[in-house]
C-alpha cells in the first residue's frame, strides 16, 4: 500500500509540474480555446525557445493562410539580405555637362531606388509618425552643386521595379489595401499629402512635385516631365537615403503596413532575385525560409493573397531560427509589443502577456492569426503560432488568442 501511495504521489507531482499544467491549465485547454475562437480549421504550436521543445500543438503541421503573418517572412528576409543598417538611395543623376554660370547642358533624372518612405514631410509627419525620406532635400544639394539651369528635361526613372501596381489578390492592379507600387513611389502612392486618393502613376507624381520644387528654388527647367531610364554612366549629383532597413521593418510590422511590405518584397527581388517584381521577391523569401529548414508558400509580401501559407510548426521553427541570427534582435523588436503598440495596442490588457510579447497579427475574411515571442517573468522565452482558419467572430478570435498568449506568458 505504501509503495502504491508513493507511486501515486510521484504521478501527481509530475502532472502538477508538467509543461501542459504550467500553461495555465493543460494543453487541452489551449486547444479548446483555439477551436472556440477559430473553428476546427485552426492550428497551434507552442515552443520553449531555450530547449526547443514543442510543449503544445494542434494540427501544427497543416498549412493555413498566413494573412499578415507573411510580413514576418518578408521583413526577416529584407533584414538578412540587406543588413539592418542599409538604406535605400533616391538619386538625381545627369547625362549632361556643366557650362559657365551653372548651366547644365543635358537632362536630369530623378532615379528611384524603391524606397517606400519617400515623400513629403507633411505626409509622413501626419500619417507615418514622422518616419520618411524627404524628396525635397535633393533640391538643396543641386543648388549646392551649382545647378541653376537645365537645358534638357527632367525625367523620372522608376525602372528598378516593374510597373504592376498591386499583387495577386487584386489582379496586380492598385488595391484599396495597398497603395500603387512603384520604383519611384511618393507619399505611399497617394496623389497628395492629404492621403485622400491613390495616384495612377506614382513616378509621374514624384517627378512633377520635384520639378515644381526645383523651379521654386530658382532652377530653370524645360516645361513638362516624362519617364525614362537613366543612362548607366549618368553622373550622380544628389542623393537622399531612406530610414534604415531595421526602421522600415518596424514600420511594416507594428502597424501591419501592406504597402511597405510589398515594396520591401520587390526590393529584395530587385537586388537578390534578378528582377524588381513581386514573384522574384517571393521566390527569394521562400529560399530564405528554406535556409532555415522551413517551407512557406510566398505569393506576395503582405499576406493579402490567401494562398500565402505555412503551418504553425513552420512559423515557430522559423521564429526560433531567426532568434539565433545576427538580425534576431532587430527582427524581434520590429514586432508589435502587446498592450502597447500597433495592431495589439489595446489587447492583452491586465494579463500576463501585456507588455511581454512581441507579436504579429494577421486578418483575412475567416482568418485570424497571432504569432510571436513571449518573454516571461520566469525568464523563459516562449515562441508560438496561432493560425485560425475558420473564424466566424473576429472579436471572439482575438479574445481566445489573448487568453492563449496569457497562458503562454505565464509558463
Amino acid at each position: 500500500m505504501r509503495r502504491a501511495l508513493a507511486a501515486l504521489t510521484v504521478i501527481v507531482v509530475v502532472l502538477a509540474f508538467s509543461p501542459a499544467a504550467a500553461l495555465g491549465g493543460t494543453c487541452d485547454t489551449l486547444k479548446s480555446r483555439l477551436v472556440r475562437g477559430g473553428g476546427s480549421a485552426s492550428g497551434l504550436a507552442v515552443m520553449n525557445a531555450e530547449s526547443g521543445e514543442v510543449i503544445c500543438r494542434r494540427a501544427a503541421s497543416t498549412r493555413r493562410p498566413l494573412a499578415s503573418n507573411m510580413k514576418m517572412f518578408t521583413t526577416a528576409t529584407a533584414l538578412a539580405r540587406f543588413g539592418p543598417q542599409a538604406r535605400i538611395a533616391t538619386k538625381v543623376v545627369s547625362d549632361g555637362f556643366f557650362e559657365l554660370n551653372g548651366v547644365l547642358r543635358g537632362n536630369l533624372y530623378l532615379q528611384g531606388g524603391g524606397d517606400p518612405a519617400l515623400g513629403a514631410p507633411a505626409f509622413y509627419g501626419r500619417f507615418l509618425g514622422g518616419l520618411g525620406t524627404n524628396l525635397f532635400a535633393l533640391k538643396a544639394q543641386l543648388r549646392a552643386a551649382g545647378v541653376r539651369e537645365v537645358t534638357g528635361r527632367l525625367y523620372g526613372d522608376d525602372s528598378v521595379f516593374d510597373r504592376l501596381r498591386g499583387v495577386a489578390d487584386s489582379g496586380y492592379a492598385t488595391s484599396p489595401y495597398i497603395g500603387p507600387l512603384s520604383g519611384l513611389s511618393f507619399n505611399s502612392g497617394y496623389s497628395s499629402s492629404r492621403g485622400s486618393s491613390f495616384a495612377s502613376d506614382p513616378a509621374q507624381i514624384a517627378v512633377r512635385k520635384f520639378a515644381r520644387a526645383l523651379r521654386g528654388a530658382g532652377i530653370q527647367l524645360s516645361p513638362g516631365v516624362a519617364l525614362r531610364t537613366a543612362p548607366a554612366d549618368a553622373q550622380t549629383l544628389a542623393v537622399v537615403r531612406s530610414p534604415n532597413i531595421s526602421q522600415l521593418a518596424d514600420a511594416t510590422n507594428v502597424p501591419s503596413n501592406n504597402f511597405y511590405a510589398e515594396m520591401l518584397l520587390k526590393l529584395v527581388g530587385a537586388h537578390f532575385g534578378g528582377a524588381g517584381t513581386t514573384s522574384a521577391g517571393a521566390a527569394a523569401v521562400e529560399r530564405y525560409a528554406r535556409e532555415h529548414g522551413v517551407s512557406v508558400r510566398a505569393v506576395d509580401g503582405s499576406g493579402l493573397t490567401r494562398s500565402n501559407s505555412a503551418s504553425p510548426s513552420a512559423v515557430v521553427r522559423f521564429l526560433q531560427s531567426i532568434r539565433g541570427e545576427e538580425i534576431g534582435d532587430d527582427f524581434i523588436q520590429s514586432l508589435a509589443l502587446t498592450g502597447a503598440e500597433g495592431t495589439v495596442a489595446s489587447r492583452t490588457d491586465g494579463s500576463a502577456a501585456a507588455g511581454r510579447c512581441r507579436v504579429k497579427t494577421g486578418t483575412l475574411t475567416g482568418v485570424s492569426n497571432l504569432s510571436g515571442y513571449c518573454f516571461n517573468r520566469s525568464g523563459k522565452v516562449m515562441i508560438f503560432s496561432i493560425l485560425m482558419g475558420s473564424v466566424s467572430d473576429l472579436g471572439r478570435a482575438h479574445l481566445e488568442q489573448d487568453r492563449i498568449a496569457a497562458a503562454i506568458a505565464s509558463y
